[in-house]
């Protein structure tokens, strides 16, 4: 994810001279469905072809060994060299250039465009795009919803009547109010008495949103993705790391840092950003907060003691004690590449990349997204048990067991109702507590 942006901007300056071709080696199971790479091309907007490698055939003729990796191949077909890990844009710019120069020499380079049709050109447009994230306040009268492929959130009523709309919609990071601010795939949300704070992830930045004044404020982050781990500092002048979803708790915003693989706090009276747990190793290893192994956080609650979060990598659900001189233990989850979807006890659950994740009365609800699920874990047990979906990808409503979902990826509870972020199927769902009835929810005015 964070290549595509860098890639975007030489595709675009390269259009001439360059053709790319995505090659998507799953290491997931539901990463191997060619419709969830489909939703992918769409929700990355990728605008260049991609070919499912499900069988990891071109991967082992490649040579590959690690995920991003980029192959630059000559106009003859030739190897030139290989690049794995990120790359900024002028790195590859450099490289490009002097490709570009030898092989107009040459008289090699074919600059005929290449014909494509788009997936995006074969989407019909829908009220959301990929609402990746939600929460409601707690009387259950207003929710919002990150609806991030349209880089905006919409404010709505629990009944679906939208108020008000935050972000005029088109990429960026700008300040100013509701209709000229801009953002970048928004996702994880807090409410903060009137406040309600963003993670917006693809500006690398905390943004705040003044609800009284209708007014739009970046509180950590420069815009720009920080290219290697640090210990952070002012929180207006430092680069942060896909940061993914938010918790608060006693003037401390917690930060699911995904890009860095660690947990942030960021101190809104000092307006200072730093490390609360993870070292920057992408593994799951337990132990003392600065010294434990996380793996793209991209949820975030806590309890008052606890932060809880899913290590989406490893498809874990984990917590780390608030108070500095805690630890990081792991609840559901064992490695990188165990995942599955088994229903149990601790360590022997397999969930398989979660994303989003919501605590009310001692029970974490989980959003299981690759298995289009909604899990119930209580932490009294360590219990994990389905609790919402039939696990086919789908948009059903109806009884728990029946029901479907496509890639849920946020969750908030209000009122005894849980709101469902419905990812790629660019809805909002809901389900009564005591029913356990599931339906969509229809937005008026959008």
């Amino acid at each position: 994810m964070h290549v595509f942006p860098q890639l975007r901007k030489l595709e675009d300056k390269y259009k001439d001279e360059i053709t790319v071709v995505g090659v998507h080696s799953a290491k997931f199971t539901a990463e191997q469905d060619s419709s969830n790479v489909r939703n992918a091309v769409l929700r990355y907007e990728i605008d260049h072809p991609v070919v499912n490698d499900r069988d990891f055939e071109i991967w082992q003729r490649y040579g590959v060994r690690a995920w991003p990796t980029l192959m630059f191949i000559d106009p003859e077909g030739n190897i030139l060299g290989k690049h794995e890990g990120e790359i900024s844009a002028s790195d590859f710019d450099n490289i490009l250039k002097d490709m570009v120069t030898e092989f107009d020499q040459n008289t090699l380079l074919n600059r005929v465009p290449v014909p494509l049709n788009l997936e995006k050109d074969k989407q019909l447009r829908s009220p959301l795009s990929f609402p990746g994230k939600i929460i409601a306040d707690p009387t259950g009268e207003r929710l919002f919803i990150a609806d991030s492929n349209h880089n905006r959130i919409v404010i709505a009523s629990s009944t679906g009547e939208v108020i008000d709309v935050v972000g005029s919609g088109v990429q960026g990071l700008r300040d100013g109010g509701y209709g000229e601010a801009n953002l970048y795939d928004p996702q994880g949300m807090v409410l903060v008495e009137d406040i309600l704070y963003v993670a917006d992830t693809k500006n690398h930045s905390i943004r705040s949103v003044d609800l009284a004044n209708k007014q739009v404020n970046t509180v950590a982050g420069t815009g720009e993705q920080s290219r290697m781990f640090h210990q952070g500092g002012r929180s207006q002048f430092v680069q942060l790391n896909s940061p993914w979803d938010l918790t608060f708790y006693e003037g401390i915003l917690y930060i699911a840092m995904a890009g860095f693989h660690q947990l942030w706090r960021l101190d809104l009276e000092r307006q200072e950003v730093m490390p609360h747990a993870g070292n920057g190793r992408e593994r799951i290893i337990d132990g003392p907060l600065v010294s434990a192994e996380l793996a793209q956080p991209s949820g975030i609650v806590n309890d008052g003691l606890n932060l809880f979060f899913t290590d989406s990598e490893t498809s874990a659900v984990r917590s780390a004690n608030i108070a500095l001189t805690g630890e990081v233990d792991t609840i559901v989850g064992k490695g990188l590449f165990e995942f599955g979807d088994v229903d149990g006890i601790g360590l022997d659950v397999r969930l398989q990349h979660p994303i989003g994740i919501e605590y009310y009365n001692g029970i974490l609800y989980v959003a299981d997204s690759y298995n289009n699920k909604i899990k119930k874990l209580d932490l009294a047990t360590r219990e994990t048990k389905s609790f919402l979906g039939s696990g086919s990808s789908g948009d059903s409503d109806g009884d728990p067991d029946l029901c479907s979902f496509r890639e849920p990826a946020g969750l908030s509870v209000a009122a005894g109702r849980l709101f469902i972020a419905d990812t790629n199927n660019h809805a909002i769902r809901a389900a009564e507590l005591d029913s356990l009835s599931v339906t969509t929810l229809e937005l008026k005015g959008l």
